[in-house]
């Protein structure tokens, strides 16, 4: 009798452990479909994280993967400009350095993958490249658009930036590859950005929350957005693990160094995020990019490297680069 007593507990306990591994299986499963994979599917880590490798694009490197040209007339005297910029435009400045500098100009520590400090080319990304221009540290800079508060420290320590427009980029908006929506109009994304549109099902998707995600401030990327949205608040979605995400970035940097294939670049207003479109100017969100300098800098070989940047090697090197030109010479 006790045998048969001890055998029931014992196939009732087997009964309770099994009934709580199917339900830890199920509620494991329910809980990826429902948040997590919606979490990790829309925006990647390697679009928050991924950033443009120094030794990859190094000036002088047989395996470097600039555009390499050289200018018929180099700059190699004392007065070598030091160069800096956005992390973005590295490979573009790059390139020109390659073309116009000396390769003894170029100081790079292998072993922390970095510049020295003599070195004539540095990437420290936008904000620091600011200030670095503005404190008179570097003397040229690649970037975009300037923020305000960027201005604002300029104006603080007296200082009057020149911005030559050297190139185009268009300005998108990245989802994943499977959100079924393709194209929003600029309407559309201002009200998702503001909260005023929450659930992808008014845009034409599925019921989902809008997950809207936010760069850095001071980010050259941040710093468009904000221009974009033009004085409309930018609000961030309240939680963060279910639903659809959408972010934004340049073109060159979601074609060139992300390269997921998991994201895709929706339309706006109906018109892709092409070369061709931001040539001509049909793609809504686009904007230029420049070569910025002081005006009270007086190296007279800052000259000779614009002058290299507008001409037909350097508009080259800007599109063989993966950007879009400022002066077409008849393309």
């Amino acid at each position: 009798m006790k045998s048969e007593i001890d055998k029931s507990l014992i196939i009732k306990q087997i009964v309770i452990v099994l009934i709580i591994i199917i339900y830890t299986i199920a509620f494991d499963f329910s809980f990826y479909n429902l948040i997590t994979k919606n979490y990790i599917n829309h925006y990647p880590e390697s679009l928050r994280e991924k950033s443009i490798d120094i030794k990859s694009y190094l000036p002088f490197d047989t395996d470097s993967l600039i555009v390499k040209k050289s200018a018929s007339s180099k700059i190699s005297n004392g007065n070598i400009p030091k160069v800096d910029g956005a992390t973005a435009l590295y490979p573009v400045y790059s390139a020109f350095v390659n073309a116009l500098y000396p390769e003894n100009s170029v100081l790079y520590d292998i072993n922390n993958n970095c510049f020295l400090d003599e070195s004539k080319i540095d990437k420290t990304g936008t904000e620091t490249a600011f200030k670095n221009v503005i404190d008179g540290t570097v003397d040229i800079i690649f970037c975009a658009t300037p923020s305000k508060k960027q201005l604002q420290y300029a104006e603080s320590k007296n200082v009057e930036l020149e911005l030559t427009p050297i190139g185009k980029e268009a300005f998108v908006f990245i989802v994943n590859k499977n959100n079924p929506v393709n194209n929003l109009t600029v309407n559309q994304i201002r009200d998702i950005y503001s909260r005023k549109i929450k659930n992808w099902k008014e845009v034409g998707g599925e019921n989902k929350p809008i997950i809207n995600l936010i760069r850095n401030e001071g980010s050259g990327s941040q710093t468009a957005m904000q221009i974009f949205m033009n004085k409309t608040p930018i609000k961030k979605s309240g939680q963060m693990f279910y639903g659809r995400r959408i972010a934004y970035s340049f073109r060159y940097y979601v074609e060139r160094i992300v390269q997921d294939g998991n994201i895709k670049m929706l339309s706006l207003n109906g018109v892709e995020p092409t070369a061709d479109n931001i040539r001509n100017g049909s793609y809504p969100i686009f904007d230029n990019f420049y070569m910025i300098y002081r005006k009270d800098n007086l190296n007279p070989n800052i000259k000779v490297f614009e002058d290299y940047v507008l001409s037909k090697d350097g508009q080259n090197i800007i599109d063989k680069t993966g950007y879009v030109s400022i002066n077409s010479f008849n393309k």
